[in-house]
């Protein structure tokens, strides 16, 4: 039996496509392992997969001044120790990383094992854990074409995003009963990403006058996040996180509003959902979401509403707007080329492990 390694934090984006891929390999028969950072969203979502995990110490990069950066250094180190050591006792054949900061520790001491490594970038241009680890990893993946310049040599290769097989099996009805919803008003789903957006949530609330006059709104706020005073508002549901039923809600609703992390927006695209996307700001982000949102745009799968421009009257427009012309996004959608790429990305396992 081959044993794989994967890794991946930070963000529920940079752990659910690895889900995609560990179901099909662990259908084949290989042994799946987790590293990930001990105090991330990935142990929660990893364990509650049932799939082994091994919390490593690790520091957050950072493009910006912090003093948690004297001393984030230090805890990179030690977790290369400590990955080191779990990669000498599970001697996987090949490892799997999906970025986000934890994934740098165990890329290196991968490559210390000389242990081939398969890696995967989920924007346009890569993150800054990515940037540091190409030059280790054997192969990177990546969803746009466009990417593949940022890459030396051979290494890089467009396979598009793995997809989870429960993303696609959700059941409306089970949304409906979920949210005691019901068939006579289009269902709105927003989502700020995992790990919530305040500003998105504020303008949405503030907006429920209007928007409910329309819609019924799934609001998956983030952690902490749930207002009480709105627990009672007919037509309106507040989750913190949804792992399980997300497939149920996406089946549910007709459009979605949501920040423009990779992972979730080509979720979406699989899903043939119409997007209004409100991409995080340069100063909140290394811009990608920018970028991510740009090409969805220019390519008619999504309208946008930059944050700095973001009220009820422009959310609420961008809103109607979707909703006017979602059967024309869908179509675009429809036809757009998507490329299977979990297995793709299997593949590419197979060919580069021990």
């Amino acid at each position: 039996m081959k044993r794989i390694v994967f890794t991946g934090g930070g963000s529920a984006g940079h752990v659910t496509p690895n889900l995609a891929i560990i179901s099909k390999l662990q259908a084949a028969g290989w042994n799946v392992q987790y590293i990930g950072s001990k105090e991330g969203i990935e142990r929660e979502i990893i364990e509650h997969a049932g799939i082994s995990f091994h919390p490593i110490s690790s520091g957050k990069l950072r493009r910006y001044f912090d003093i948690k950066n004297i001393k984030d250094p230090f805890k990179v180190i030690k977790g290369i120790g400590e990955a080191y050591r779990l990669l000498r006792k599970l001697k996987p054949a090949v490892v799997f990383s999906k970025g986000g900061f934890v994934s740098v520790p165990v890329i290196l001491a991968s490559w210390l094992n000389q242990i081939p490594v398969i890696s995967h970038e989920s924007d346009m241009s890569p993150g800054l854990a990515n940037k540091i680890s190409i030059p280790f990893v054997t192969r990177i993946c990546v969803n746009f074409p466009e990417s593949l310049k940022y890459i030396k040599g051979e290494k890089g290769v467009c396979t598009g995003l793995p997809i989870r097989d429960q993303i696609t099996k959700g059941r409306a009805f089970k949304g409906y009963d979920l949210c005691n919803f019901h068939k006579q008003k289009p269902v709105l789903l927003v989502m700020g990403g995992s790990l919530g957006a305040q500003k998105i949530n504020s303008v949405v609330r503030e907006s429920l006058d209007s928007l409910l006059e329309q819609y019924q709104i799934v609001h998956i706020c983030g952690k902490g996040q749930i207002d009480e005073a709105y627990d009672n508002r007919r037509g309106y549901k507040q989750f913190e996180y949804i792992n399980d039923e997300l497939a149920d809600i996406l089946a549910m609703a007709e459009l979605v509003v949501s920040r423009a992390g990779a992972t979730s927006i080509f979720e979406f695209l699989a899903l043939r959902k119409p997007m209004l996307l409100i991409p995080l700001t340069r100063q909140a982000s290394r811009g990608d979401q920018l970028l991510n949102a740009a090409s969805f745009q220019k390519q008619g799968y999504a309208q946008v509403v930059y944050e700095e421009n973001l009220t009820t009257a422009s959310l609420i427009e961008g809103i109607n707007d979707v909703y006017k012309s979602k059967e024309q996004m869908i179509d675009r959608i429809r036809s757009a080329k998507q490329t299977n790429a979990t297995e793709l990305i299997i593949k590419l396992i197979k060919e580069n492990s021990l």
